[in-house]
């Protein structure tokens, strides 16, 4: 089983080059990439486009943060029957800023550099897929008893959309690895997260009088310090495999004012709240809004204006691989075999699309090239050979499952 370097160099320029962001057409241009990709290497592919209104009406829709019009899966299956395993790679990718920023200037051209990758999306997770395909293409003459199946998704970003679909449409298979970047260990759990949007009022004056009036900033500030406090106390004894603050609350935008020597009579922050194994969203959703309304309550403004909190966009449940299956350690003998070294098990902060096969029934771990660290930054990168040896270990696993 030769993995080629070049074809996956290739592959990944072209996949790189299609700026799949979420929710613009190039989502749908690197679903029809995949689709074709997969076809030349021989697999049965089935390429569909997406009923997205009836997505949507689901009650279990996982929710999107962004607009789309169309959307597209694909699935690749290398025979008939139910695939003894899944690999799962998501070709949509976040913005990539403003081009200037980046060293080459052109986030969506792969630049090479001492051993490393760079450009939107090779990190998290163009490089896993195309090593998922490298992987493909290397077994392409063993003799399989079972067949294996590759499924490429979009919208993992933003909720899961791509998964969700997938698995609606039948897709199964006895176990599955998300290639997702794990530098180099094996993720067997995954934090869940809801988006929370946090409205508070004030009480607008002359920036000279302030006294007379209420700053929703500073209000902001009283009910911020208690939901840092709230996340403190939940993430103090983290059970294994999560490590330190495996579910936090972060604050990523906020919005107030319109004026500079005006006192803000509003501001909204949004955030990610993160949820914890088997807790519902319901519950978490109900200790945020009590955290929330209680801080008001001790505040001599807000006990009168209360906040208002609302739960847009992703909602990402936590999920884990069962205890004691036997894929952790299949992935783990195989990893060590491939001379790379032990890797260690863990449990990620963040959520992915581990949680939707496992609420399926599909025994479900992440194993990809890359570093979590690097993804969504500004001169994303991966290294070369984090990407050829996760491609031998995903080939290995093939025939270990598949024979």
């Amino acid at each position: 089983m030769d993995i080629d370097v070049d074809l996956i160099r290739r592959d990944l320029a072209q996949l790189v080059s299609i700026p799949s962001t979420g929710g613009t057409d190039a989502e749908v241009w690197a679903q029809r990439w995949t689709a074709a990709t997969l076809a030349g290497l021989g697999l049965e592919v089935d390429h569909w486009r997406l009923d997205l209104d009836e997505l949507r009406a689901r009650p279990d829709f996982p929710g999107e943060e962004v607009d789309r019009e169309e959307a597209w899966g694909c699935v690749g299956v290398s025979g008939p029957g139910q695939p003894a395993l899944v690999l799962n790679g998501h070709v949509d990718v976040v913005p990539a800023g403003e081009p200037e920023d980046w060293t080459n200037a052109d986030p969506w051209h792969v630049r090479e550099h001492d051993g490393r990758w760079f450009g939107r999306g090779v990190c998290d997770m163009k490089g896993g897929v195309v090593a998922i395909i490298a992987a493909a293409r290397a077994v392409a003459d063993e003799p399989l008893a079972r067949p294996f199946a590759v499924h490429t998704v979009i919208g993992e970003e933003d909720g899961g959309l791509g998964t969700f679909a997938t698995l609606l449409r039948g897709h199964r298979g006895d176990a599955c690895v998300i290639a997702e970047p794990t530098a180099h260990r094996i993720v067997t759990a995954n934090a869940g997260s809801l988006t929370f949007r946090l409205e508070i009022g004030g009480q607008a004056t002359h920036g000279s009088m302030p006294q007379h009036g209420h700053s929703a900033i500073t209000a902001f500030e009283h009910v911020h310090r208690a939901l840092l406090e709230l996340s403190a106390h939940r993430n103090a004894k983290p059970p294994k495999p999560f490590d330190v603050n495996p579910w936090p609350l972060s604050v990523g935008m906020v919005t107030a004012g319109d004026w500079s020597s005006t006192v803000p009579d509003r501001l909204v922050a949004e955030g990610r709240f993160g949820v914890m194994p088997g807790e519902s969203f319901a519950d978490a959703e109900a200790i945020f809004e009590r955290t929330v309304a209680a801080a008001a309550a001790q505040h001599p403004w807000l006990k009168h204006a209360a906040p208002t909190v609302t739960w847009p966009g992703g909602r990402f449940a936590a999920g884990r691989l069962p205890e004691g299956d036997r894929l952790a350690d299949e992935v783990s003998g195989i990893v060590a075999a491939s001379g790379s070294g032990a890797a260690d098990v863990s449990g990620a902060p963040y959520g992915s699309d581990l949680r939707q096969y496992a609420a399926a029934g599909i025994p479900t771990l992440q194993y990809g090239p890359g570093d979590i660290s690097q993804a969504h930054s500004i001169d994303e990168s991966v290294s070369i050979d984090e990407v050829v040896r996760c491609a031998e270990v995903y080939a290995r696993l093939i025939v270990a499952r598949c024979s």
